[in-house]
């Protein structure tokens, strides 16, 4: 075939595991954006994503014949609504997928916008400079891993359990949780310490508990996500607290990132009274957790994993089981180690850029083409730049993390020197008043 007789496309990119392939049309580039040189490439804007790209001919394959492939490989609910758009699109061109329809710039065409609009607060910019690699391989690849972790790929449809679901602790991460398993149809029991924060979800259908007790006596399964350890045992053991309410066969789920010291003593008392207990702390941010984009890793009961699926589903992109209570909480430090040793590492980065004269923008654009591009690069240093240090995820946090993770490494006589370092960083930044702001405020422990 000549994929330049066709417009719509589906982008296959590399081993199918980690990028998979994703739907796409062929646009008229901007008129200021240039066309790379050396191998043909088409310019390509993909349905559900805010991206475009320019996209090199043997990587794209015509939509209509290899539809069905790419489903079969691709999970997740952005790839529904990417697909769904697709559909869309169809029914407005009737049915027609060749170039000879007129064709439409990035920023002629409404139909992206109003499918990129219940992804972001605002439509892309058609004519922002392409300096992004794509996020669809960062936010739709599903699971990779099908060695020792049983893990699930969430696909967009979503039966809700008919159990009642409870949950504790509203606050950047729990809001956006809540907020989905609403959306998506369970019945929700909320308490937070702070009172006021409920009542936005109970405008929204959610039932409110007076007490970490109550919830956990009204529902079949409650989730708890709170800031440290010192709040995860407060909530199980202190007055009216879980452990009061829990009677045999009530379920508990820990979300809270915290060392697998605490979840053995919560997992013991929750178990000693006839519950079942899960761990299922997360990876991501305020953003992801508002999208349902939730990476979950559970460890514990395996059946109350499987009866968590549709709360899974409605909060998260991918579930992973990794066996027996305590292995989540240490693979949660370790991959929040890593998070948090690689931000350090970019504010050092740019303000050594800045020391030496060097445009901190060129930087961002250079590093954003290169082995090391992500989404999550591009924002914090965006953000960083612009002096937008907005919480997403805190600062407090990410250093609370770095120490239990520093502290695991010790207990096994095992170095993390990276880590240490990076933690005496984030630090000074609580030193200057820092803690309350976004971990990308590291920055500011460089430029003090």
């Amino acid at each position: 075939f000549k994929i330049r007789t066709y417009r719509l496309i589906i982008y296959f990119r590399g081993k199918l595991g980690r990028y998979p392939p994703w739907p796409g049309k062929i646009v008229s580039p901007p008129k200021d954006l240039k066309k790379p040189r050396g191998k043909k490439c088409f310019f390509v804007k993909f349905f559900g994503t805010e991206d475009h790209a320019w996209i090199k001919v043997e990587q794209l394959k015509p939509y209509h014949p290899h539809k069905e492939e790419m489903i079969k490989i691709n999970k997740g609910k952005r790839f529904q609504q990417a697909v769904d758009a697709v559909e869309e699109y169809l029914k407005k061109a009737k049915g027609k997928d060749q170039l000879q329809i007129k064709q439409l710039s990035v920023k002629d065409d409404p139909h992206f916008h109003h499918f990129l609009l219940s992804q972001s607060e605002k439509p892309a910019s058609s004519m922002e400079p392409i300096t992004k690699r794509l996020k669809i391989i960062e936010e739709d690849t599903g699971s990779t891993s099908i060695q020792a972790a049983d893990s699930t790929a969430i696909n967009g449809s979503i039966t809700p359990t008919d159990k009642r679901i409870g949950f504790l602790g509203l606050g950047l991460m729990g809001s956006g949780v809540v907020s989905n398993l609403l959306k998506m149809g369970h019945v929700v029991t909320v308490w937070n310490r702070t009172a006021e924060k409920c009542d936005l979800f109970i405008q929204e259908g959610a039932r409110l508990g007076r007490t970490p007790a109550e919830v956990v006596s009204m529902c079949d399964i409650t989730f708890s996500c709170v800031s440290d350890p010192k709040a995860a045992r407060d909530l199980v053991l202190g007055p009216s607290g879980v452990l009061q309410g829990i009677r045999p066969g009530k379920c508990y789920v820990e979300m809270s990132t915290v060392d697998p010291e605490t979840i053995t003593e919560l997992a013991q008392v929750i178990t000693s009274r006839g519950g079942r207990f899960l761990e299922a702390p997360v990876s991501g941010s305020q953003q992801l957790s508002n999208d349902g984009m939730l990476v979950i890793v559970a460890a514990g009961d395996r059946s109350v994993y499987e009866d968590c699926s549709s709360c899974f589903q409605a909060m998260g992109k991918t579930s992973f089981f990794i066996g027996e209570a305590g292995n989540a909480a240490r693979m949660m430090l370790i991959l929040n180690m890593v998070q948090g040793s690689f931000m350090a590492t970019i504010a050092e980065g740019l303000t050594l850029a800045q020391a030496t004269g060097q445009s901190q923008q060129t930087f961002l654009d250079i590093l954003c083409q290169g082995q090391m591009a992500s989404t999550f690069v591009d924002q914090k240093c965006q953000n960083i730049l612009q002096g937008n240090f907005k919480p997403d995820y805190y600062l407090k946090h990410i250093q609370k993390d770095l120490r239990l993770a520093i502290s695991m490494g010790d207990s096994v006589n095992h170095p993390t020197p990276m880590a240490a370092a990076a933690n005496e960083v984030y630090k000074r930044a609580k030193a200057l008043d820092q803690s309350d702001n976004d971990m990308s405020a590291v920055y500011r422990a460089y430029i003090h």
